[in-house]
């Protein structure tokens, strides 16, 4: 089973997002994205400043398997990206909770990260689809 912090709220597309102490939201992928990926080889982020929608493909992710799009769990403005990954997409696999981040949002709506799901709505989702 992955590792699913109770902290973080979740999409059912495996994004997380971390409130931080500013109001900001930190997002990135889950640890099961990440493992279902395989050893990535190449991220690509959004640029400051982009108003995103929740949902909105906003990053991809490239491993050796596939390409695959990164989705914005919630609305708001892009306020800072990861830019570490450009030169070691390989933190997404080692600390995807961590220094593996994509991208902070400040959110369009102080209610944002209700509509996401917490750790044991993600962790069932998880076990209901053998993840």
């Amino acid at each position: 089973m992955s590792q699913v912090p109770v902290e973080l709220r979740y999409a059912k597309t495996h994004e997380w997002a971390r409130l931080l102490p500013d109001g900001s939201v930190e997002v990135g992928i889950t640890e099961h994205a990440q493992a279902a990926l395989g050893d990535l080889v190449f991220v690509e982020v959004p640029e400051t400043g982009r108003v995103l929608a929740a949902g909105e493909g906003c990053a991809v992710v490239e491993s050796v398997k596939a390409a695959s799009d990164v989705y914005s769990p919630i609305a708001g403005t892009v306020i800072a990206v990861n830019l570490a990954l450009a030169a070691a997409p390989e933190l997404v696999n080692q600390d995807c909770y961590g220094r593996g981040w994509m991208l902070r949002l400040q959110p369009a709506s102080p209610a944002a990260l209700a509509g996401l799901l917490d750790a044991e709505a993600y962790g069932g989702q998880l076990a209901a689809t053998g993840g």
